[in-house]
């Protein structure tokens, strides 16, 4: 989750243009917007899959099997993508509830999230056994995760007003994507 939480994409240009022009504390507020967002991606997708599992009985194979199709998918386009060139525009003046809103808008603007976590969870969960203790460390986990990333990029773009170098977008997506995909090849390999 940190390393895909570090890839540079729409939420991590929010949260570094937010902290570089309004400062750190506005970073900070979009960052827990975006968490927000993920934390409520998350329990849709924990409590939907518990459900799929109850209903689908000994057929649950076949959500690891999607789930696992899924992150290879979403893998091979990471590792595959190219940088893309990000214009930004300074802003004067924005209230801390937008900067909160603007994440979290994003956040759920994005259902990929919500597949991510379809397909992700299969992987080391039995999605039949899960708790609300488990679904409470899993979102504490996910808050330290992504929270922590996007809070990362906040204060470095206040202190230095950071911009990406050439190429990490590139080297951050190829690392992202095999992760993704081996994390989806574990997924089908261990679905039987």
């Amino acid at each position: 989750m940190v390393v895909l939480a570090a890839i540079p994409s729409v939420s991590v240009l929010t949260v570094s243009s937010r902290a570089a022009s309004l400062g750190f504390l506005h970073g900070v507020l979009t960052a827990a917007g975006i968490v927000v967002g993920d934390l409520l991606f998350i329990a849709i997708a924990l409590w939907g899959l518990s459900f799929l599992s109850s209903a689908l009985g000994s057929l649950v194979f076949l959500i690891k099997y999607l789930g696992g199709a899924y992150l290879i998918w979403l893998g091979v386009r990471l590792f595959r993508a190219r940088e893309q060139p990000v214009e930004t525009q300074a802003l004067s003046y924005s209230s801390r509830v937008s900067s909160f809103l603007t994440g979290l808008l994003i956040t759920l603007a994005d259902q990929k999230a919500t597949l991510f976590y379809l397909g992700f969870f299969p992987a080391f969960l039995d999605m039949s056994q899960v708790s609300y203790v488990d679904a409470g460390v899993i979102m504490l986990v996910a808050i330290a995760a992504v929270g922590g990333v996007k809070v990362i990029y906040a204060l470095l773009a206040d202190q230095t007003r950071f911009l990406l170098g050439a190429g990490l977008s590139t080297r951050l997506n190829a690392i992202a994507g095999g992760v993704m995909i081996a994390v989806g090849l574990l997924l089908i390999l261990t679905a039987a």
